[in-house]
């Protein structure tokens, strides 16, 4: 099975009403639930386990979408293996008075990883050129009225932000943003869904719905942020939604992918680590199993000394 996750790196000036939501029909879901899809969860697991005792690089995974897209269960199902202690998770709201007191990238600074952890982002600064923009919340925040009406404003973000995104990189943390591409009426569904199923209550909210009604701004500032952010150091990718089975093969594809790219290594053990463990393993052999703590104690006592 041939899945070109080149076709879904944004390059050029694109429009999300141009690029499909749907699966691609040659690939069946029986093969990616029954194999695919979980032997590459398996090569995140080891990989991520590589890339914390490495600890040598971050990589940071981006996600942006309208509402209902599917973030939260892709990041449950992908990352189902991971060792919980190398994932870092933070979801990004409204921002606090706190925040607001700071600049726009403070919150994003705060939330980045540590080398060795996968941090991943549910929503992220990107809110700052899309949202913010739409809904004209400059207007009534804490900033300089000069720089509130600056008609270069969302220029100048874009440049700080791919500059803060290549800083990031030259500091050994790679970042895939990830856009999750869903149509208006698969996303109509999935809200009324959280109507409709008990199990889905908690879910709703009634922002998501007053948001549709903007359905079309929002696709163009998508659109707009895609092509005017998307670098090589930090590229966006965009991936068809409608189709959550699709949706995470290929969100898995490109974690699994990019851990490969920077190919972390277990450690070298230095000579007198090695010395150690050469030692102990031949207790396993010379030291009936019930003694052995008091090996390893005595052991432990004469290197002290």
């Amino acid at each position: 099975m041939k899945i070109s996750l080149e076709s879904y790196l944004v390059k050029d000036k694109i429009s999300l009403a141009d690029i499909s939501t749907k699966a691609d029909p040659k690939v069946k879901r029986e093969d990616v639930e029954s194999k695919l899809f979980p032997q590459i969860t398996q090569e995140i697991c080891t990989l991520q386990e590589r890339l914390w005792a490495e600890n040598k690089h971050g990589l940071i995974i981006l996600f942006q979408g309208m509402d209902a897209a599917g973030k939260d269960s892709a990041v449950k199902r992908v990352f189902s293996e991971v060792n919980p202690a190398g994932l870092s998770i933070v979801s990004f709201k409204a921002p606090s008075e706190e925040e607001l007191d700071h600049d726009y990238l403070w919150r994003i600074n705060r939330a980045l990883p540590p080398r060795g952890v996968i941090g991943i982002f549910n929503r992220s600064h990107y809110e700052d050129v899309v949202t913010v923009r739409l809904h004209d919340l400059i207007k009534n925040g804490p900033l300089p009225d000069e720089i509130k009406n600056d008609s270069a404003i969302w220029k100048d973000r874009y440049e700080q932000i791919c500059n803060w995104e290549k800083y990031l990189y030259q500091n050994g943390f790679h970042m895939i943003k990830i856009f999750l591409h869903v149509s208006k009426d698969e996303q109509r569904k999935r809200l009324a869904e959280r109507l409709i199923n008990p199990d889905k209550h908690y879910k709703f909210d009634l922002a998501d719905i007053r948001e549709r009604q903007y359905w079309d701004r929002y696709q163009d500032l998508y659109s707009e942020m895609l092509y005017r952010s998307s670098t090589k150091y930090a590229p966006w990718y965009v991936l068809p939604a409608d189709n959550k089975w699709f949706t995470r093969l290929l969100i898995a594809m490109l974690v699994r992918d990019n851990l490969a790219a920077i190919d972390p290594q277990f450690p070298e053990l230095s000579d007198d680590v090695k010395s150690q463990i050469h030692t102990v393993k031949s207790l396993f052999e010379d030291v009936d199993m019930k003694d052995f703590g008091d090996a390893i104690l005595k052991l432990s006592k004469s290197k002290k000394k």
